[in-house]
């Protein structure tokens, strides 16, 4: 269970649940991954993010919750919904306070095994 006092975001993906947190180490490894100068850059960033970008942003905020093994290659394996992902990544931004990435609604149509939140 995602520890919301510490701004945790969980989520589940198949028959697995998955913890997301937004560290210092997260956010310089999102910043490096990205290949971006300083914070500012992240949210603008977002907003464009491609598949990959996504992948690296997840996988370093699953790294971050403790799932430390998850590289961007493996959160693309997720059993999961694009949706719910990036909700997921919105919901632990949101969570430390730098506010969740804006997404446009039509992101529920994606194909995918559906994931559901942990509240």
């Amino acid at each position: 269970m995602a520890n919301k006092i510490r701004g945790e975001m969980e989520f589940v993906a198949g028959e697995h649940r998955y913890t997301m947190l937004l560290t210092l180490g997260a956010l310089a490894e999102i910043e490096d991954g990205l290949g971006l100068a300083n914070l500012a850059d992240i949210g603008a960033r977002l907003k464009r993010a491609s598949s990959a970008d996504l992948a690296v942003v997840a996988a370093a905020l699953l790294r971050g919750g403790g799932h430390e093994a998850m590289t961007p290659r493996g959160v693309l394996e997720l059993s999961c919904d694009l949706a719910t992902l990036v909700e997921a990544v919105g919901g632990a931004f949101a969570a430390a306070g730098l506010g969740a990435a804006e997404v446009p609604d039509t992101a529920a149509p994606f194909a995918g095994a559906s994931c559901s939140r942990s509240d």
